[in-house]
C-alpha cells in the first residue's frame, strides 16, 4: 500500500492544477500526540488564501471518499512560505544561486547553521558559497537546508 503522504499528493495534483498551483510537499506526522496531514502548495506569485480553502474542501472530500487513513487526524493546506525547505532535487535546481541556511547534524567549526549562496547541489551533496570560499556539505552532515529570508 502506497503511503499516506503519496497518496494525498496524488490526489491534490490534479485538483491544485486546476486551480493553478502545485503540490510542493505533504508530509504526515504525529506531533503532540496528535497525526497532522500538511499538503504544501506552491504557484507563481505566491499562494492565495483562497486556492488553499479551495484544494483544502476538495481534497478532504477525495480523502474522506478514500478514506485511506485509520483514525482521527488534522488536515492543513498552505504555502511552504518563503523559508520553504528543500528536498528534491528540482528544489535545488530551481533555487540555485540563492540564499540558503543549511542545519547541520553537528557542529562544524562550532556552527549548526550555515547561510550562504547555494552553488551546487549533487547526489544530496550540497555547495555553498559563503563569503567567497566554496564549502562542500556531504549528505550525511545535512539535517535540512532552507531558503534563506532577510527580513
Amino acid at each position: 500500500m502506497k503511503k499516506i503522504a503519496e497518496i494525498t499528493a496524488q490526489l491534490a495534483a490534479p485538483v491544485a492544477a486546476e486551480l493553478g498551483c502545485t503540490v510542493w510537499d505533504v508530509e504526515y506526522v504525529k506531533e503532540a500526540g496528535t497525526w497532522y496531514l500538511r499538503l504544501y502548495l506552491d504557484a507563481p506569485g505566491g499562494v492565495t488564501i483562497d486556492q488553499c480553502e479551495s484544494v483544502s474542501r476538495r481534497v478532504s472530500e477525495l480523502l474522506d471518499d478514500l478514506d485511506p487513513i485509520e483514525g482521527s487526524y488534522i488536515f492543513e493546506v498552505s504555502s511552504p512560505g518563503l523559508n520553504r525547505v528543500l528536498k528534491r532535487p528540482s528544489d535545488f535546481e530551481r533555487f540555485m544561486g540563492s540564499l540558503v541556511t543549511v542545519r547541520l547534524y553537528r557542529a562544524r567549526n562550532g556552527k549548526k547553521e550555515i547561510t550562504g549562496a547555494l552553488t551546487g547541489f549533487e547526489s544530496g551533496n550540497v555547495l555553498l558559497t559563503v563569503d567567497g570560499t566554496q564549502l562542500w556539505l556531504d549528505k550525511s552532515e545535512v539535517a535540512q537546508v532552507r531558503l534563506y529570508v532577510e527580513w
